[in-house]
């Protein structure tokens, strides 16, 4: 199964991808997903892996993945509270 988050703006992928790169380093020290699942306890190998547990994928993926939301909210709660300083 393919990836069914979709992005609505592909010029945010980059940027998305930096994000989640700063994200998983501070993490987990290093931007390397067999370390990741190493140090976790998945079996992941280079190549097909499609006999791990969904359960294990989301593992990874989910941690990362809300990590990404709870940063991009940070963000924009950030981004809000300065522009209303500036229009006072």
């Amino acid at each position: 199964m393919g990836r069914r988050n979709k992005i609505l703006v592909p010029e945010a992928r980059e940027g998305l991808d930096q994000l989640k790169e700063k994200l998983v380093n501070e993490r987990y020290g290093t931007s390397d997903k067999y370390e990741m699942a190493e140090e976790q306890g998945i079996p992941l190998s280079e190549g097909y892996n499609g006999e791990i547990k969904a359960k294990d994928a989301g593992r990874m993926g989910g941690a990362i993945g809300g990590s990404m939301v709870r940063e991009l909210v940070k963000m924009a709660e950030q981004q809000l509270g300065q522009n209303k300083e500036q229009h006072k």
